[in-house]
């Protein structure tokens, strides 16, 4: 071996063993973030001192305005009652306009169309401000609304008769002027928006789903049931919740008919008789934080239930600590 060959025999040991050096990686400083968390402190600092330091708040009267007793039953009956009534009625006639509106029959889907478009135009305040008059189409029954065979009065006199040939007959007056009213004027209004709602998770699901089920012997209700609706609640999940949240604040809009037994027109009341309306409306502003950041927290493990198999989920501590055991493993068998 001559003397050259020896000399370049170490550096082509050395040369086929070869790694990247130690890289000096600078961090990329962010100094704009640490500028909006000092913005952030002093805007957090400033509201604290106006809520503790501020004689306009009065928190001994908000807590006893918050725990009277026509206060409580406002929101049991009239705010968590009425939500829960109308968010379940609309659900369910919002899944049949649905179905409806996505048949090949045209006249059940031109109907579902007519609902959605007039119920969706109308405002929810003047809707229920309609449900409470509404009395006034039936002024020769005093308000009566009844249930029987069209031209009754007629048919009878043809028969020498005296009669109505009503099935049953209620008023109107008591039926739309409270809190049943209130209910049904949210469900016809809310209806419309879940019907959509519904529509759209419908549709997200693929169409081979219901061909491969009807395949099997299912009907196409049973399909509907079985293999597409469950599928489509990870898309109607989200908003429904938050349409729940809304309406739970829309029934302060039941005032309209009138409907008084509600949280919100109860601690109105308080403070019109207390000459302290700013402590009541910040008493009903807590109580709405309270019911929503409930609500919010259910709505969060409703979606996860049914998100669960579809798309990546964020990988925990313990993921973390696994894959990375893992690839020291597989890069020291490499060495």
């Amino acid at each position: 071996m001559s003397s050259t060959d020896a000399s370049s025999a170490p550096g082509d040991a050395s040369g086929g063993q070869d790694r990247p050096g130690a890289i000096d990686a600078v961090p990329v400083r962010h100094p704009w973030r640490w500028v909006a968390v000092v913005l952030i402190a002093i805007l957090v600092a400033k509201i604290l001192a106006i809520l503790i330091g501020n004689p306009a708040f009065d928190w001994s009267f908000i807590g006893q305005a918050m725990v009277q007793s026509p206060v409580i039953r406002g929101l049991l009956l009239g705010t968590l009652v009425g939500t829960v009534c109308a968010m379940v009625g609309a659900v369910l006639l919002g899944v049949i306009l649905a179905v409806m509106r996505l048949s090949e029959n045209k006249i059940l889907s031109g109907t579902a169309w007519v609902y959605i478009w007039f119920f969706r135009a109308i405002p929810r305040y003047v809707l229920l401000y309609i449900m409470g008059a509404i009395g006034v189409l039936w002024p020769d029954s005093g308000g009566g609304l009844g249930l029987g065979i069209p031209f009754g009065p007629e048919i009878m006199k043809m028969l020498g008769l005296d009669g109505k040939l009503i099935l049953f007959h209620i008023d109107a007056n008591q039926i739309f002027a409270g809190l049943v009213g209130g209910i049904i004027g949210l469900i016809l209004s809310e209806a419309a928006y879940m019907a959509e709602i519904a529509r759209a998770g419908i549709l997200s699901v693929d169409e081979g789903q219901r061909e491969a089920a009807c395949a099997l012997g299912m009907s196409n209700g049973l399909a509907m049931r079985r293999i597409v609706l469950p599928q489509a609640m990870r898309v109607i999940v989200p908003p429904t919740g938050n349409e729940t949240i809304a309406m739970l604040k829309d029934t302060v809009l039941m005032t309209a008919i009138p409907v008084t037994a509600e949280l919100f027109f109860q601690l109105k009341q308080i403070g019109a008789r207390t000459f302290n309306t700013f402590d009541t409306a910040v008493a009903a502003t807590i109580w709405y934080l309270i019911i929503c950041s409930i609500l919010m927290y259910v709505q969060m493990h409703i979606e996860r239930h049914f998100g669960r198999g579809f798309g990546n989920k964020a990988p925990t501590a313990k993921d973390v600590s696994m894959r990375t055991r893992l690839l020291g493993l597989a890069g020291g068998g490499r060495r």
